[in-house]
């Protein structure tokens, strides 16, 4: 097995394709965030804003043949691989070959970095993922045979969050107007609605706003802006009584829609609007041929309700000795010492602030 590298604007054609068919051969693997066109996507919105886009890297795994068996896109900074599109990416994996694994120790080597970072890394890959510090859940609705069948199953399982829903629609079309659902949409407006609102929930809880980033503004228009099968953006809107209540820009991979940037209109709240979007969504999925809502990880109450599947991510680092590795591997040593403390949310402090650091680092 062999390593090639090589810049992400210079992914050849025939490198793309394999990397686009061994992803389809592996359904663990139907996600937009490991397809190539995410990668060179990314690559593309960085060049354009002054940006180096040679510094998203795509290691090659081959066989001695050199036919392409995996793959794994990295964004490398000051000597050290991160996720490419951190922190907008929500999911890392080796994408290959089922059974294929390299040596971490041999990918360092042919990237020419001491260290390695992973935050969202699925649990199932083999290369990297027992290099884990910790783990979380990804959020999974799974609509193989339409929205009856899901519904009858979700009541099957004792939850009443869909029927929820249902009783607010009435009361919101009964007090404001018809709910009317747009999937796929093309309106500016609606998106320009979007992004003022996603800010503003950023800035209302402290949060950095990772849209004064030009690349990252790029990349969310161009994406919204992409309608080709199999990879882009989505957009879409529920109007109450003909006013914006609810938008969402999701993007599409194959048979996965996943959830990513959501918002709606604080006037309408007691309506549940982004609940009634998703449940829109999820109406016309099966029409499409998406089988999967990926709503992401966070520990969210309408995410446990609405979901029937789980994905397992797991963060971490990998690195060969030096001062990088060094200090990440201290880094994570304070974090699990003070989450085994019972000190109630001061625990959590060292994991958000590394949280915080590699934000920042993934804009930047």
């Amino acid at each position: 097995m062999k390593i090639d590298v090589v810049a992400a604007p210079d992914l050849s054609p025939a490198d793309a394709d394999h990397w686009s068919r061994l992803q389809a051969g592996v359904p663990r693997l139907d996600s937009p965030f490991l397809s190539p066109l995410w990668t060179t996507a990314v690559a593309r919105a960085r060049a354009a804003t002054g940006e180096k886009a040679c510094d998203i890297k795509v290691a090659i795994l081959r066989t001695d043949d050199g036919c392409p068996v995996g793959f794994l896109p990295v964004r490398i900074r000051h000597g050290v691989a991160m996720p490419v599109g951190a922190p907008m990416c929500d999911y890392q994996a080796l994408v290959g070959s089922p059974g294929v694994a390299v040596d971490p120790r041999g990918l360092l080597s042919a990237l020419g970095v001491s260290r390695l970072d992973f935050c969202h890394m699925q649990a199932d890959d083999e290369t990297l993922a027992r290099h884990g510090r910790g783990q979380t859940d990804s959020w999974i609705v799974e609509v193989p045979d339409g929205y009856a069948a899901y519904e009858a199953q979700r009541k099957a399982a004792g939850s009443g969050v869909l029927k929820d829903i249902d009783k607010k629609r009435r009361k919101a079309e009964r007090e404001v107007g018809p709910a009317v659902f747009t999937a796929l949409s093309d309106d500016r407006s609606a998106f320009d609605q979007l992004i003022a609102w996603k800010r503003g929930q950023l800035v209302a809880t402290g949060q950095t706003d990772y849209f004064r980033t030009p690349w990252v503004m790029k990349l969310v228009e161009d994406l919204f802006a992409i309608r080709e099968a199999g990879f882009g953006g989505g957009l879409y809107t529920l109007h109450l009584g003909g006013e914006l209540a609810a938008v969402h820009l999701h993007l599409r991979g194959v048979h996965t829609i996943h959830g990513w940037l959501i918002a709606h209109n604080p006037a309408f709240e007691r309506y549940s609007p982004g609940l009634m979007l998703f449940q829109d969504i999820l109406k016309t999925m099966h029409g499409g041929g998406f089988t999967h809502l990926d709503l992401g990880a966070g520990d969210y109450r309408f995410k446990r309700e609405l979901s029937n599947a789980r994905q397992t991510v797991v963060f971490g680092f990998f690195g060969a000795l030096s001062p990088a590795t060094f200090v990440r591997s201290a880094a994570y040593g304070v974090r699990q010492m003070a989450e085994a403390l019972p000190l109630g949310r001061v625990s959590e402090l060292p994991g958000k602030a590394m949280r915080r650091i590699d934000l920042l680092r993934g804009l930047h």
